[in-house]
C-alpha cells in the first residue's frame, strides 16, 4: 500500500487529487524557479512571452497559456498579436523575421520527437541569435515545456496564477 500527504494534493475539476507540485517537491520547483529566470537574462521579454505562449498553445496547457497571455499583455502585448502567435506562419507582417525565428526554434523543440530540430530552423534561429542568445531561447523553451508538463500532470486550473501566493 503506497501511504501519500494528503495535504500535498489539490483535487482537480475530476475530483481526483493531484500534487501540489511547489509544496510537495520545493526544492526542485526553487531550482525549476531559478533555471527560468537564468534562461530569460538577455532576451527580450516580449519574445520570452511569445515562445511561452506557442509553446503552452502546441502542448494543449491552458493553466500556462492563461498565464502567459495575460503576462503578455500586462508587458503592453496587443490583442492582435496574441490573436495571431497560434497561426505566426500565416502572419508574416504581425512578427518580426527574429520572432518568426524563435517561434520556427520554440515548434521545433517542442514537437522534436516528431523530426528533431531541422537544419533550416536551426540556421535561421542562429541568423538572428548569438550562441548565448541562442542557447539562452533555447533554455528558455525547455523550461515553459517544463512548466507545461507538470501543469498538465498536476491538472493545474486555468486563470489560478499561484504565482502570487509563493
Amino acid at each position: 500500500m503506497v501511504m501519500t500527504n494528503t495535504a500535498a494534493l489539490a483535487p482537480t475539476t475530476a475530483g481526483t487529487a493531484r500534487i501540489d507540485f511547489a509544496r510537495t517537491a520545493p526544492k526542485v520547483f526553487r531550482a525549476l524557479l531559478g533555471f527560468a529566470d537564468a534562461a530569460r537574462e538577455g532576451l527580450d521579454p516580449a519574445l520570452v512571452e511569445l515562445v511561452q505562449i506557442r509553446s503552452s498553445q502546441l502542448n494543449g496547457c491552458a493553466y500556462c497559456l492563461h498565464m502567459h497571455t495575460s503576462d503578455a499583455r500586462k508587458a503592453g502585448e496587443s490583442e492582435e498579436r496574441l490573436h495571431m502567435v497560434a497561426v505566426w506562419k500565416d502572419a508574416d507582417r504581425f512578427f518580426t523575421p527574429k520572432e518568426r525565428a524563435a517561434l520556427a526554434f520554440t515548434e521545433a523543440v517542442t514537437l522534436i520527437g516528431r523530426a528533431g530540430v531541422p537544419d533550416e530552423v536551426y540556421a535561421r534561429a542562429s541568423a538572428h541569435f548569438d550562441e548565448e542568445e541562442l542557447a539562452r531561447l533555447l533554455a528558455a523553451i525547455l523550461t515553459i515545456n517544463t512548466w507545461n508538463r507538470i501543469a498538465l500532470a498536476t491538472a493545474k486550473e486555468p486563470g489560478t496564477d499561484e504565482r502570487a501566493v509563493r
